[in-house]
């Protein structure tokens, strides 16, 4: 699936995974930094505050939530084994994105905004 992010400067689109209730479960858990998956989205029926965690999660990693519309509510770098991490607002969608060097040009883009 197609996501895009934009900034009043830039814009940015990459290829994520849309997970199914299985994925939703495991996310990132039990997977190597450079061969983790796909960036993973999550996305929710309905709005909420849902926690997560990084478990058995061995890298870091930057969540992103997003509203109904597809914009950046919030965005946090996760560290391993952090019991929950939840944003301020409520959410529709989240996304995963592993810290490592194949996703480096978003995660710049994130930390320049």
């Amino acid at each position: 699936m197609k996501v895009g992010f934009r900034s009043r400067r830039k814009k940015i689109s990459f290829e994520a995974e849309k997970c199914n209730l299985f994925q939703m479960f495991r996310g990132l858990m039990f997977r190597r930094r450079e061969n983790a998956p796909a960036l993973l989205l999550f996305d929710f029926k309905k709005p909420g505050k849902m926690k997560i965690h990084s478990w058995f999660v061995f890298f870091p990693f930057f969540a992103v939530w997003l509203d109904d519309k597809s914009r950046i509510i919030e965005f946090q770098k996760v560290m391993p084994w952090k019991f929950f991490v939840r944003p301020k607002k409520d959410f529709v969608k989240l996304i995963e994105i592993p810290c490592n060097k194949k996703y480096s040009g978003i995660l710049k883009f994130l930390d320049e905004n």
